[in-house]
């Protein structure tokens, strides 16, 4: 190999889509670096990752497990993110503070597609990453299919760095391309070094030279040994593999069963031997060598006995523990290890370090530094997904709003929305399961229960006629009465005009200071007209009324206003205006008309399609969509796009809904303020 040692500490994130064996495979690495006294697994919820209650339930990753290993004297921490693209934002942020990723999948072509936004992802932020094509023991391998389909969603070269050695279906071995040797696995023990069977040797030699030439565009050196047919030093395609993996300039593949510890130590060389140092991830990331100590958060976590502890990659320099950060006192150092987090009293280059109680740190922020690197942090996702929810015990409100808030710290893909206009704690998240697992989290970590919704659609209303009306407000008791008299005229705006009001007094029969509290009734009378809805778009002139010396106020005439429009907003011809949004679907393009009849299917409305920008094999199809339609658009879409189908989203227009639809939204909205009373 290269023959190069790195001593600092080093960190790489597994990666790849749900059930590939991510989990699995961090159980293998971790018993192979003897962390472990055997290897767990995910249906006998024995794993090292995948250690809390809702990841068990669920036989899925639904947050980062950080595990901390020595192997052959250097020191890993290996970070096993979420499959499930709902829990990304997670995966994502690791991926920005690691040195290098493993993109683990299956040995199916038709799952490739499923790598697709991962390896994008990789690509656009540079971040050094190898595949590892897991479960090669299954029935049926198809490797060479597999590949090519992965070739055609990478942006990449891959380069594949062995091939398998068969003895019937079964694959018992690999030949390593570089030195051009081969191994049988042995369970549990290292590979036992073979003679080349006579069989595979021609396909070795042609993925051989369809390494070398994949080395040679970056290599005008090795270009011209292979035009001279001179066979180039191992030395040098070890250093060529090397400095190109940590250029993102290829994909080296590697192969093998994380269940069945096959290929795991193949793997371990060349984690060891190709990721480069934390200094080039600190260079990726925009810090210059030099300066004060920096690290970066990539996830922050609320726990019960440590409270806030912000995980961050130390990207230059050396922290201590009590030492002032981020506006407070860091309150204890914790390096990531297998089970329960060592304390330390110091962090240097190339830790993964957790920093307690620094209340004022983010996902994201950089920690201490002096310069402006950092600033390629990816910008939270956008919310595709919302429940509406409140509190089970009432005077809850405020406990569940600061337990909401420490979740969306922890993971910012979920968004917190205070709705006024119909009193809703609005939760958005990246689908159904996302926030099913804030939920079940509010509840085992803050004792909270909740009772949740869909959200309230933001209808609103408007009118199609003018009308002319007289509104009174006279009240006599003790004292000073109340007097107040005003006639309104009330008409349609064009769409999207808004609200207008005017007055046409002369001659003082309202007097002045009395016609600010006329507008103030108009105003707060729309905010629920005759339909049961905000009211827009509509103009109100005050053109006449009357007034008492004595009795007259600012909340009689307020009052008369409203009652003013009591009356004439029914005979206005009122009608429901329903949101419209601009929605960008994006899916590969076999899905692209799967995409389409969801739309239609949807009452929605198809603009067009066309080739996503930067996406080779995706489109992006444009529509407009009721926002009434959009509740679970996400978890349709991706059931028929194998998980990787999304979209944006934006609000668009008002447009009117009539007929049956609109009677069952006003009957439903009115029988919702009986309830409220």
């Amino acid at each position: 190999m290269t023959g190069k040692t790195v001593s600092l500490p080093r960190a790489a994130a597994l990666v790849g889509p749900f059930s590939s064996g991510k989990t699995s495979l961090l159980e293998a690495l971790l018993f192979r670096a003897e962390a472990i006294p055997r290897q767990g697994r995910i249906k006998d919820g024995n794993t090292v990752g995948d250690a809390s209650v809702e990841a068990r339930a669920r036989l899925m990753s639904v947050e980062p497990n950080l595990a901390g290993v020595e192997y052959l004297g250097e020191r890993w921490t290996f970070i096993d993110c979420p499959g499930s693209v709902e829990f990304q934002q997670d995966t994502y942020n690791v991926l920005m503070a690691v040195d290098a990723a493993i993109v683990v999948c299956e040995p199916d072509p038709a799952r490739a597609v499923m790598v697709a936004p991962l390896l994008k992802f990789l690509d656009e932020h540079g971040v050094p990453h190898l595949l590892f094509i897991n479960k090669i023991d299954s029935n049926g391998t198809r490797l060479r299919e597999t590949l090519e389909a992965l070739q055609g969603v990478s942006d990449r070269p891959l380069v594949l760095r062995e091939v398998p050695i068969r003895e019937g279906e079964q694959v018992t071995g690999f030949i390593d391309l570089v030195s051009e040797r081969a191994y049988k696995y042995r369970p549990g023990q290292k590979s036992d070094l073979i003679k080349i069977p006579d069989a595979i040797k021609e396909e070795e030699q042609l993925a051989r030279q369809e390494m070398l030439e994949h080395l040679a565009d970056f290599d005008d050196h090795l270009m011209e040994e292979l035009l001279e047919d001179i066979t180039p030093p191992q030395q040098e395609l070890y250093d060529d593999l090397a400095r190109d993996l940590a250029d993102d300039l290829i994909v080296p593949v590697f192969f093998g069963s994380a269940e069945n510890d096959g290929g795991i130590t193949r793997l371990w060389k060349a984690l060891r031997h190709d990721v480069p140092a934390p200094t080039a991830t600190a260079a990726r990331l925009g810090f210059t060598n030099g300066g004060a100590a920096t690290a970066q958060v990539f996830k922050t976590v609320h726990a019960a006995h440590t409270g806030k502890l912000s995980w961050a990659r130390v990207l230059r320099g050396e922290f201590a523990d009590a030492q002032a950060l981020a506006g407070g006192k860091v309150s204890g150092l914790y390096l990531p290890a297998v089970g329960t987090a060592a304390k330390m009293t110091k962090a240097g280059l190339g830790d993964v370090v957790g920093f307690g109680r620094l209340d004022n740190a983010q996902t994201g922020d950089v920690l201490g530094g002096d310069d402006q690197g950092g600033t390629l942090w990816p910008k939270p996702l956008e919310p595709l997904f919302a429940l509406a929810l409140e509190a089970e015990k009432k005077g809850d409100d405020v406990k569940l709003s600061g337990a909401l808030t420490k979740l969306a710290e922890e993971d910012p893909s979920y968004r917190l929305e205070q709705n006024a206009e119909f009193g809703e704690t609005v939760l958005w998240g990246q689908g159904e399961i996302h926030l099913l697992v804030a939920l079940e989290r509010l509840k085992s970590r803050f004792g909270l229960g909740v009772v949740t919704h869909k959200p309230t659609v933001p209808y609103k209303e408007t009118i199609k006629k003018p009308v002319s009306v007289h509104g009174r407000h006279k009240k006599q008791s003790g004292g000073h009465g109340q007097f107040g008299d005003v006639h309104v005229d009330i008409r349609p705006q064009p769409r999207g005009a808004g609200f207008v009001f005017e007055d046409k007094i002369v001659g003082g029969a309202v007097p002045r200071q009395y016609i600010p509290a006329v507008e103030d009734g108009v105003v707060d009378f729309l905010k629920q007209g005759a339909l049961g809805f905000p009211v827009v778009d509509i103009a109100v002139t005050l053109t006449d009324g009357s007034y008492h010396a004595v009795d007259s106020s600012d909340m009689a005439f307020k009052t008369a206003a409203r009652i003013a429009m009591a009356e004439g907003m029914p005979q206005c011809d009122p009608v429901l205006l329903e949101p419209i949004l601009a929605v960008e679907i994006s899916v590969p393009t076999d899905f692209t008309s799967k995409a389409q009849r969801i739309i239609t299917g949807r009452r929605g409305q198809i603009l067009g399609f066309d080739a996503k920008e930067g996406w080779a094999g995706w489109d992006q199809v444009s529509a407009y969509l009721p926002q009434a339609e959009m509740g679970d658009l996400i978890v349709e879409l991706r059931s028929l796009t194998m998980g990787v189908g999304t979209f944006g989203w934006r609000f668009d227009h008002l447009q009117e809904l009539s007929g049956r639809a609109a009677t069952q939204v006003v009957d439903a909205r009115k029988e919702s303020l009986a309830k409220k009373g």
